[in-house]
């Protein structure tokens, strides 16, 4: 079974940095792409960040300049450096895998989700 965990949350004043860590772990064949998202309550979960397979990187407009996805040295981690944080990047960051996992003639691909870290942005 895949799992993907974050950690890094946490409070922080405007214009400080944070850096989010997720790792997946579990039988996994390979990894298509990982990335970032964000939710506050009342409002959809909304793509922060995405890294795929060739390193290829997307960002949202809103985190362009301020924020850096990379790969880890170990396999299927993923982070998020943030820095020159606003209050409103304050909300619930998710890990996302888009990953293969199983055994050869049982692969199965699927989309995963961490269970969220909380990050809060003071003024």
């Amino acid at each position: 079974q895949v799992q993907l965990v974050e950690s890094g949350g946490g409070l922080v004043q405007a214009g400080g940095s944070l850096r989010l860590s997720c790792a997946a772990s579990g039988i996994i064949y390979s990894n298509n792409a990982m990335g970032w998202y964000r939710q506050v309550p009342g409002k959809q979960r909304e793509r922060v960040a995405v890294i795929n397979s060739d390193e290829l990187t997307n960002y949202a407009d809103s985190v362009k300049g301020r924020f850096t996805i990379s790969r880890g040295n170990a396999e299927n981690t993923v982070y998020l450096q943030m820095n020159s944080l606003k209050p409103e990047d304050t909300a619930v960051y998710y890990c996302n895998g888009d990953l293969v996992s199983g055994t050869p003639g049982r692969f199965t691909r699927g989309n995963y989700w961490g269970q969220g870290t909380q990050v809060t942005v003071s003024s």
